[in-house]
């Protein structure tokens, strides 16, 4: 049938002809069956043999595309030295920190495991052989494949279920098929694949369950919300930018609960339990399930990695109690007044330091300092890091020795070489005016008029009460007891009159995380000193809780910490435009190399219909509020709800990058960038007006009465009657089924134009995708359409 989206009608002061353009109902349903043709419609149920043709055709090539030449290079590219090492410490069984959960890197792990590998092989340098090494990268490389190649006939899920036509879903899954930069990114051992897999699977499952909605409570629509939980726990469970894919979903349930909220939807008016039925129901599947499969995988993660290992440093001293042969356990001496003792940071490893120089009167912004002795951070162990730890007030005569250092304790601390009692005091250091400076004095002023300046009060982390104070585990901060500043480093180094040294000062805020330090030695301690003598120690227990929080706070404040420059990092503004890519690596014999781009000519196609999707949504809006309806209130409902759900789905996976302050690169935008692909499917469609019978559209039937949401008959129905209404079991009309007689020809047409342009912008950039063949100096030249940074172009 054709639709009427073409004609321009104009409201206001219309509504007679408005109402007698709307059909009459009829009890023989003659003008339903001129909608609904039989024929057509038992045709079109249970067949669809084009679509499951188009379907078997577009996986099909999405394995070739995925798995053809996966062997190549046979060397570690790019971030596969983090991911390989994260499967091969969980083969080990060895503690690593990451700033991502752990579900992808447990699916490395698994594939190792099934193919017998033992994790021998730490994928230290990019270049390393695995051939040499004997390392089954194939293997590995084979997962993120596997669930790449799946994504895209996911994308034609997705476009079939939404009701769309084959040629969009065609075109849609093309674009993802096609592209440089999903291919590339899932043929190597990275996250993205499983990431990108998981979101389109939770896009599809919702757009199940959402179609399903008229049939609530039933054993599939429980099953298709269940089955949107767990994918969107997939997602967060891989990487936290997940959590767009959260905001997608849980913006259309949000819809959706408004709409069963209205006393006059057409399906009749929900009673509020009815409603709290729903809203616990939806709350349940889409939050309380993935948050626990959310720390299932941390559970699996704790488990497996139960030896100490590289990731130590990033917990508590509690926490790496809990792993066997850790070194801090291990190596923990209790300190004891008058010890001479090294203190180091636990986040920059500089050593607490000091030297007879002094600092300078003015500073480069004219600042005044108090020419005190410096007292900075060295990177290097050196006598000038000895300190003797004196108690506030000094013991008797006779009792000086034994005393052990507690949690709480007031203390001085005695530079040995220089002779001088570390001081802080209302002066402002060197590089931060709110910062207070420390420095050193001499014995007789700080036993005299400085004496409260000297004192500082130890803070052991996670301390229970008075606990005793020692090396390694007994990580502290140290508090200026009359300002309460604590004593604090960076990594900006001091200027030459400090020897391009570490700059210690008074951090006023207490509770920051890198304020901690540690005592690294205790170098007055003779090595046969029965102090030194280690007893075996139990590994202790911590509650899974306890541990999964401690853990949850190093992610985020490390992941938040990658602020530091790389040199093919890029801005968010650049993405859609595929302005620059990352080089992933490279050969310099055979000339051959691994780019990570997208396919320009799809990216610049799809982003292009982003901008005339909003184009289209203003200029309708601008018509609506000036009295004139230029789409059917059918095609505008489908056109928001459907195309619009996909435009938010790519709203929602980049416009927060532009918030970051972390290093961003362009992976990031796969996840929008295969929203952007569904938004094109759509618009082509839109563009040939093909009748949107979608979602939204009923199935007939002359028996059954229209049901509400919540299964019950609604009021509507119970009014006309024996008249022919919406059955509760409301089916979205399969795309032949819309279309009937209407061509496709130019749709076809328009489809192929848009596939031939994206396959030849996949085979021009393939040798940078697949990194073979070698390309010479005047290929690589021709591929720098936008100035992209490639080797081997002189």
């Amino acid at each position: 049938m054709s639709s009427p989206a073409t004609t321009v009608r104009q409201r206001g002061g219309q509504s007679t002809k408005k109402a007698a353009s709307a059909p009459p109902p009829t009890r023989d349903g003659q003008q339903l069956d001129d909608l609904v043709k039989p024929d057509k419609r038992k045709a079109g149920i249970g067949s669809e043999w084009d679509y499951k043709l188009g379907l078997a055709v577009i996986t099909t090539l999405a394995f070739i595309t995925r798995f053809w030449g996966i062997g190549h290079p046979n060397e570690v590219v790019f971030d596969e030295v983090h991911f390989g090492k994260f499967a091969s410490y969980y083969l080990q069984r060895t503690y690593f920190f990451d700033v991502h959960p752990p579900f992808g890197k447990l699916l490395f792990a698994l594939m190792g495991w099934f193919v017998g590998y033992d994790g021998h092989f730490l994928f230290d340098n990019i270049g390393d052989s695995y051939i040499d090494n004997h390392v089954p990268y194939v293997a590995f490389r084979a997962m993120p494949a596997l669930l790449g190649a799946l994504t895209v006939p996911t994308v034609f899920l997705i476009m079939w279920e939404s009701g769309y036509s084959l040629p969009a879903a065609v075109v849609a899954s093309g674009l993802v098929l096609f592209d440089n930069a999903h291919i590339g990114q899932t043929r190597l051992i990275l996250l993205d694949a499983t990431l990108v897999f998981a979101m389109s699977v939770s896009v599809l499952c919702y757009i199940r369950f959402y179609k399903l909605r008229h049939e609530a409570f039933g054993r599939k629509w429980w099953k298709w919300l269940l089955l949107t939980g767990v994918a969107m726990s997939c997602v967060i469970s891989t990487k936290y930018v997940g959590v767009f894919t959260f905001f997608t979903i849980g913006s259309a349930v949000a819809i959706d609960l408004w709409g069963l909220l209205d006393v006059n939807r057409r399906q009749g008016a929900l009673t509020l339990p009815d409603f709290g039925k729903h809203f616990a129901a939806r709350a349940f599947g889409l939050i309380v399930v993935p948050f626990f499969f959310y720390l299932f995988w941390f559970q699996v993660h704790f488990a497996i990695l139960s030896r100490s290992g590289p990731g130590d440093d990033f917990m508590s001293p509690e926490f790496q109690e809990t792993l066997s042969d850790n070194i801090m356990s291990l190596q923990a001496v209790g300190i004891e007044y008058h010890d001479a003792i090294t203190l180091r940071h636990k986040d920059t490893k500089t050593y607490l330091h000091s030297h007879p120089d002094t600092y300078p009167l003015r500073y480069d912004d004219g600042r005044v300092s108090s020419q005190g002795q410096q007292v900075t951070g060295y990177p290097y162990n050196d006598t000038n890091n000895h300190w003797e730890i004196l108690p506030a007030t000094p013991f008797s005569q006779g009792d000086a020795i034994g005393h052990h250092v507690k949690n709480g304790d007031l203390i001085k601390l005695r530079h040995l070489v220089t002779n001088k009692i570390l001081l802080s005091h209302d002066v402002a250091s060197p590089y931060y005016p709110t910062n207070q400076e420390f420095t050193a004095v001499s014995i007789e002023d700080a036993n005299g008029e400085r004496h409260n300046d000297t004192l500082f009060e130890l803070k052991i982390e996670n301390a229970k009460g008075k606990q005793d104070f020692k090396t390694m585990s007994g990580q502290f901060k140290l508090i200026h007891y009359p300002s309460k500043v604590a004593m604090w480093t960076h990594t900006s180094p001091l200027p030459e009159w400090a020897f391009k040294q570490a700059e210690i000062n008074g951090n006023k805020n207490l509770q920051q995380s890198s304020n901690v330090w540690y005592v690294d030695d205790i170098p007055s301690l003779p090595a046969d000193s029965a102090r030194r003598i280690k007893e075996p120690k139990k590994i202790k227990r911590v509650p899974f809780l306890k541990k999964y929080f401690e853990l949850q706070r190093a992610m985020f404040y490390h992941n938040n910490a990658l602020t530091s420059s790389h040199p093919y990092a890029s801005q968010p503004i650049q993405w859609p435009f595929l302005l620059r890519g990352v080089s992933f690596w490279t050969q310099n014999d055979t000339k051959q190399q691994i780019y990570f781009l997208g396919n320009p000519l799809g990216w610049w196609l799809a982003s292009s219909l982003l901008a005339v999707f909003a184009g289209i949504v203003g200029a309708d809006q601008l018509s609506q509020r000036r009295g004139i309806d230029a789409l059917d209130e059918r095609t505008r409902s489908r056109f928001y709800n459907s195309t619009g759900f996909f435009f938010l789905a790519w709203a929602a996976h980049y416009l927060p990058f532009f918030l970051m302050g972390r290093q961003l690169f362009l992976h990031h935008y796969l996840p929008a960038h295969l929203a952007s692909a569904l938004v094109t499917g759509a618009l082509l469609e839109f563009v040939f007006n093909i009748d949107p019978a979608g979602l939204d559209e009923p199935s007939y039937s002359s028996a059954s009465p229209a049901a509400t949401a919540d299964g019950k008959p609604g009021a509507a129905a119970k009014k006309r009657g024996g008249l022919v209404t919406p059955t509760a079991g409301r089916r979205s009309l399969p795309a032949r089924e819309r279309m009937g007689t209407q061509s496709l020809r130019a749709m076809w047409a328009a489809a192929a134009v848009v596939l031939a342009v994206v396959i030849g912008g996949w085979w021009f950039f393939l040798p940078l995708t697949y990194g073979k063949p070698g390309l010479d100096v005047e290929q690589v030249n021709a591929r720098k359409w936008l100035g992209y940074d490639l080797h081997f172009a002189k």
